[in-house]
């Protein structure tokens, strides 16, 4: 099963000010989505972008998605892992691990 995968930045929340720098990304939510061609699944999260002064600082228009998917892999987001689970979700789809049969006793 090959799974094509899409990473997306959905929204940043951002300090209006912060460290002398504006519009600072503190918190990045993001979506991992894959699909096999016939089905799809995702998994959304937020991550913590922490202000390090020491990095260089990118104006806010000046952020690619690129550059913040960077940050949320450097802080905690494992993208073999998601997308592993990702893979799971659908999986799961093509041969559900549980199902919910009729009762025996009921007529169809």
């Amino acid at each position: 099963m090959s799974i094509t995968y899409n990473w997306i930045i959905t929204a940043m929340d951002s300090y209006p000010t912060y460290e002398g720098q504006t519009d600072c990304v503190m918190t990045a939510h993001w979506t991992c989505s894959g699909t096999d061609g016939t089905y799809t699944s995702s998994v959304y999260s937020t991550t913590q972008i922490p202000y390090i002064s020491t990095d260089p600082y990118t104006p806010y228009a000046q952020l690619t998605q690129q550059q913040v998917l960077g940050w949320i892999y450097e802080h905690g987001v494992n993208q073999s892992a998601t997308e592993e689970a990702v893979a799971q979700k659908i999986a799961n789809l093509v041969n559900p691990p549980v199902v919910t049969l009729p009762n025996p006793w009921t007529t169809q």
